[in-house]
């Protein structure tokens, strides 16, 4: 069987490409508007500061990488044989996302937040499931980038279901009921960086990182209720106490600190 070349799948590597500098880049383009929407969107009980959105940043870079890794044999195998038309797909529902939420229409920003969960969870369980990591460049700009992508579309889908539904932080104090919903938004949060990070022997840092950064932000920036603030400062220091004893556990696993079998070898030969 002959080896693949760069243009195996060339019809999806430049629809790939198409939509990553035409869709993906609709939040570039829109971070970069005079609007400066993430100043001037509703303002909510869980609502992150500014700089919490910047993990966009980070997942277009890699993302780049992962447009350009697909011509080589290794990217091929996994994003064009394994992800195949879902990465087009998930371009296309994120433009559409970030677009509704831009102009405020946040509930139907919130139907294409799930569509954009749904899409990149379906992703990220044919990366793990079927495309383990062979080499560096399957860690850096598959296995990463959507994991930090899978991880933030959490945190999007409530802090738009919030902007959705919840109360405007700007005109209504924060009730009973809303610090109750916080409360438990923010407690879904940690639990969930929790499950990343100890999801199987490797864990998903990249996930709960992305988690924990969220909870950080929202710490920053809720200072109308101190039971909120106070809340999320205690769940932020959980999840990183969760991302910190993954990445530990995940080290000594790698670097030989346990080992099951030949350690419990005698070290001396039994005599009869």
């Amino acid at each position: 069987m002959a080896d693949s070349t760069w243009k195996d799948g060339i019809l999806l590597k430049i629809v790939n490409l198409l939509t990553y500098f035409l869709f993906l880049g609709s939040n570039l383009y829109t971070i970069a508007a005079p609007r400066s929407i993430y100043y001037t969107g509703k303002e909510t009980y869980i609502t992150p500061a500014p700089w919490a959105f910047l993990i966009w940043s980070l997942v277009h870079l890699l993302l780049l990488g992962t447009v350009i890794y697909q011509f080589f044999p290794g990217g091929k195998a996994v994003i064009i044989d394994g992800i195949s038309w879902r990465f087009p797909l998930l371009g296309v529902l994120n433009a559409i996302y970030v677009n509704l939420w831009a102009s405020h229409h946040f509930i139907v920003a919130f139907i294409f937040a799930l569509l954009v969960s749904s899409c990149v969870t379906h992703i990220y369980y044919v990366v793990k499931k079927y495309h383990s990591s062979q080499s560096a460049a399957d860690e850096v700009f598959v296995h990463l980038p959507f994991s930090l992508y899978h991880g933030w579309t959490t945190v999007l889908v409530l802090l738009t279901a919030f902007e959705a539904f919840g109360n405007n932080a700007a005109t209504q104090k924060a009730g009973i009921w809303t610090k109750v919903f916080v409360f438990l938004a923010l407690f879904f949060l940690e639990g969930t960086a929790a499950t990343y990070a100890f999801s199987s022997k490797e864990g998903d840092l990249p996930a709960s990182i992305s988690i924990a950064w969220a909870l950080w932000a929202i710490f920053a920036h809720q200072r109308s209720s101190g039971f909120i603030h106070w809340s999320a400062l205690v769940f932020a220091v959980l999840s990183l106490a969760w991302v910190v004893k993954g990445a530990f556990s995940r080290n000594w696993k790698r670097g030989g600190g346990v080992h099951l079998d030949g350690e419990r070898d005698p070290l001396l030969p039994t005599t009869s």
